[in-house]
């Protein structure tokens, strides 16, 4: 039998987002609840769609040298064996062990999209490994602010990302779209539409404030703070933003838009 090469698309648009699990630091991870789902007897509404999926002619083409059109796709739960083949093959000459959590890949990254408007990320589901190294802030206690030396630690991933081809990336992920609406559906949103949830969270990130100058910390305990309030009270997504640097943020949120384009009609 062919292997499931269509399997990529859900691990390349889950890197659009999940670049935030890899920026995220192990300082600020708690742990998430996990909405249940409704028993299976109850009636399920079709999803009220601000955002449909489609693919086109020109798409399809796009998709073709990484997904067959005519395979079907695999069950969720079945979606974890390719994996690695798959990403050696897009990723050529990449060290893949130090980006992936290969098992329950797409269930991980539903539930991290859903998670990065809110206050905490979930420590126990993310799809992309933690950033290597320790992260860095340099003076004086009263005075500790993010060492830029810190930005340089996500730059790999970030460059990485940018050099993926968007409109291939795009129509891979409409063509395994089902396999994402599944997740969420089983996540808890029976009557919910996980396109339109992936662009309201790719939204939220557009409009992270930024900031120039210095970010100041405070260490009350164990754990670093943003010495501002109102930063220290933005969403665990606009904080990652933040601490990956106003270089790597700006390439961020400039690969976001091109994708939020090709996920929606409305632009």
């Amino acid at each position: 039998m062919k292997e499931w090469p269509f399997r990529i698309g859900f691990v390349v648009i889950g890197m659009i987002i999940a670049i935030a699990y890899w920026l995220y630091s192990p300082e600020e991870q708690l742990p998430v609840q996990v909405v249940a789902p409704p028993p299976a007897s109850k009636p399920q509404a079709e999803p009220v769609i601000q955002h449909p999926v489609t693919t086109t002619p020109e798409e399809l083409k796009t998709a073709e040298p990484i997904v067959d059109p005519e395979q079907p796709l695999p069950e969720l739960k079945q979606s974890d064996a390719a994996m690695a083949k798959i990403l050696a093959k897009l990723f050529a000459n990449q060290k893949l062990d130090r980006f992936f959590i290969l098992e329950h890949f797409i269930e991980r990254f539903v539930v991290m999209v859903d998670n990065l408007p809110r206050p905490q990320l979930p420590a126990t589901h993310r799809p992309l490994k933690k950033t290597p190294g320790k992260f860095l802030a340099s003076g004086e206690r009263e005075q500790l602010t993010i060492d830029p030396a810190n930005y340089r630690r996500y730059t790999p991933l970030v460059k990485m990302l940018s050099a993926l081809d968007t409109a291939q990336v795009l129509a891979v992920y409409k063509l395994l779209y089902p396999l994402f609406q599944s997740a969420y559906q089983g996540l808890g949103y029976p009557d919910a539409y996980f396109n339109d949830r992936l662009v309201a969270v790719i939204d939220h990130l557009l409009t992270t404030p930024p900031v120039s100058g210095p970010i100041y910390l405070v260490q009350p305990k164990a754990l670093y703070l943003y010495a501002d309030p109102a930063l220290e009270e933005l969403s665990s997504g606009r904080k990652i933003l933040l601490r990956c640097g106003p270089e790597n943020a700006t390439q961020i949120k400039a690969m976001l838009h091109e994708y939020r384009r090709g996920l929606t009609t409305d632009e």
